[in-house]
């Protein structure tokens, strides 16, 4: 079992095919773990492993995850970059491209806040973020989607904990994509491809406001996982996007 362990934190990931790295951020919030690629619109394990070296990660105390580490209070969103760059490092990747489901869009926005110059792309299939419509959405599906099993597994964790866990990473960056801000988005000099959603967990509104300040950004067909057809197009448009980031970059 593929796990590394550093300050406190056992990080489990999976990797498989060779080539340019492709870290893959899994989708499922605060549950978001390898194994649950397999119900996502597309397995990008599957589907690019025969060109690039997939490397993917449980996040941090995901409830079915191997995951596992201290619940870090002020630091909510960088604890699960610090495990992002602590598992590159390890294996030794300095440049990679990222891909990431849902949670995986703020996630990728932080990794290119706190290491930008180590992402050569970055791809944000249904990305989550903020929507007005639903300010408290976050809160209310990890109170009852993810708190009960992680104070059951970690008798060390309160509620109070938890709660303070999750007003640190939704209610106070109630805004935008929660981890950086408009300007960081303008300012991105990243190429960037974004795959939009339009549920209240990934709204639409947000997802093409990023695609419109982001300067080097795509933006494929929409809606893309209405049917297979689409979702192969989909897949056609990310194969070329990933193609002319990582043919100049070596590892």
């Amino acid at each position: 079992m593929p796990i590394i362990k550093k300050n406190g934190v056992e990080i489990y990931y999976e990797e498989a095919g060779t080539g340019f790295p492709l870290l893959v951020l899994p989708g499922g919030g605060l549950n978001a773990t390898v194994a649950g690629l397999k119900d996502h619109a597309f397995n990008p394990i599957s589907e690019f492993s025969n060109k690039y070296r997939l490397i993917a990660l449980d996040l941090r105390n995901a409830n079915d995850g191997k995951t596992i580490g201290p619940l870090e209070i002020e630091k909510t969103w960088d604890s699960f970059t610090e495990d992002q760059l602590t598992l590159m490092d390890y294996l030794g990747i300095e440049k990679f491209m990222v891909l990431g489901f849902c949670i995986g869009g703020p996630l990728i926005w932080n990794l290119l806040r706190k290491a930008k110059h180590r992402v050569t792309c970055a791809t944000l299939v249904h990305p989550s973020g903020f929507t007005s419509s639903h300010p408290d959405i976050y809160f209310q599906n990890n109170i009852s989607g993810w708190i009960p099993n992680l104070i059951k597994n970690n008798p060390k964790i309160t509620l109070d904990m938890a709660t303070k866990f999750l007003n640190n990473m939704y209610t106070k960056r109630a805004d935008f994509v929660f981890t950086v801000d408009r300007d960081f988005v303008r300012n991105c000099e990243t190429p960037i491809l974004i795959l939009p959603d339009d549920i209240p967990a990934h709204p639409y509104a947000t997802a093409m406001e990023t695609a419109l300040l982001a300067p080097n950004s795509q933006v494929s067909l929409y809606p893309w996982k209405e049917n297979d057809r689409k979702i192969e197009l989909a897949l056609r448009h990310i194969s070329v996007f990933l193609s002319s980031y990582s043919q100049s970059h070596s590892i």
